[in-house]
């Protein structure tokens, strides 16, 4: 081989290296931004859902016509946990097979049950075509059921 072709195919080689390492890098810097994203919209909703499960005044406005207000923010503050877990799941903090034992510790908590027995239908809704968050809701889902709400006593 002469020596220009083995320097043109080295030069060929370290381009074709470079632009490898370019799009990896474009990748992981497009994952960062995404993670970045979902923990600045994740932090959005649960300030709401602090302020919506601290102040009977704001939650009235949106309680359902079918429940108390002060039920409403026990709700609320329910879906504040899931949704920690939620984003703890989405950035990769959680182990798939950690997932079910965390979901049956919420799902312990009867208001966590109550809330999930509510809305669990559209939080399924909310995760059609997102593969993890199908998975998140399925998970959940399934330790609800688990754990079956309990029937109010006679009195």
């Amino acid at each position: 081989m002469k020596l220009t072709t083995a320097v043109l195919a080295a030069g060929a080689v370290a381009s074709l290296a470079t632009a490898v390492i370019g799009v990896a890098r474009l990748r992981q810097d497009a994952r960062h931004q995404a993670d970045t994203n979902e923990a600045v919209v994740t932090r959005n909703q649960l300030d709401w859902l602090s302020q919506m499960s601290t102040n009977p005044d704001l939650a009235k406005l949106w309680t359902p016509d079918d429940m108390s207000v002060e039920e409403y923010m026990q709700l609320l503050k329910a879906n504040q946990l899931i949704c920690i877990l939620s984003l703890r799941d989405r950035l990769g903090f959680v182990r798939d097979k950690q997932l079910p034992f965390y979901a049956s510790l919420l799902m312990s908590s009867e208001v966590c049950r109550k809330y999930w027995a509510k809305f669990g239908d559209l939080r399924a809704q909310e995760a059609e075509g997102d593969k993890r968050a199908e998975r998140f809701t399925e998970v959940l889902t399934q330790a609800a059921q688990a754990h079956p709400q309990e029937q109010p006593s006679a009195a």
